[in-house]
């Protein structure tokens, strides 16, 4: 398994690194526009759990890919499985795709939540002026620590000892991207690779 694993290149944490920086813009563009637009306590709370649970699957996928075991899945596509090509790719890349899950995904999922937790307690002081804002932005934030922490703990359970079944389930969603768009994410680099 540890032979397979490709080496993070320059070019790669370039690439890498301009991404996040353009993609934590645009998140935090939209997490302001969201607080600005949404006067809903209801929504405002649901895209904040929404983003959460986005760094805690991101979380769960990144831990799976470096724990998961490659020959599996070359039985499995020798039998032309959905997912099981696009599944030997991650297994093949797990040191980038556990850094764009882990890093970069899970860190801009961290920095919007916490723009959200802010617009939260704003809203929150609207409806009930009379509560301590300093009491608030305290409980919001370790309410928005403990759940990130505690379902990526959970997860990290899940991803350890389910690793290749997490994988074949990311395998089988690419492959239906795949279908759908017609975008190739995959399926040259895995024949490239002699398999």
């Amino acid at each position: 398994m540890g032979n397979n694993k490709s080496t993070v290149s320059g070019r790669y944490v370039l690439v890498v690194g301009t991404a996040s920086f353009l993609l934590a813009i645009i998140f935090f563009w939209f997490s302001e526009l969201l607080a600005g637009k949404v006067k809903s306590l209801f929504l405002s709370f649901l895209f904040l759990v929404i983003i959460i649970l986005i760094g805690i699957v991101a979380d769960i996928v990144g831990t799976a890919v470096a724990a998961a075991e490659e020959s599996p899945f070359h039985a499995k596509a020798a039998k032309r499985v959905r997912g099981a090509r696009e599944g030997v790719y991650l297994i093949r890349n797990a040191d980038r795709v556990a850094n764009i899950c882990n890093d970069v995904i899970g860190d801009i999922a961290g920095t919007v939540s916490g723009a959200l937790g802010i617009a939260l307690v704003l809203q929150i002081l609207l409806y009930w002026k009379g509560i301590n804002q300093a009491l608030l932005n305290m409980m919001v934030t370790a309410l928005i620590a403990a759940f990130t922490v505690g379902g990526k703990a959970a997860g990290k359970r899940i991803a350890i000892s389910r690793a290749n079944e997490v994988i074949f389930l990311v395998g089988k969603l690419l492959a239906a991207f795949e279908q759908l768009t017609g975008i190739s994410v995959t399926r040259k680099k895995y024949r490239r690779a002699g398999k």
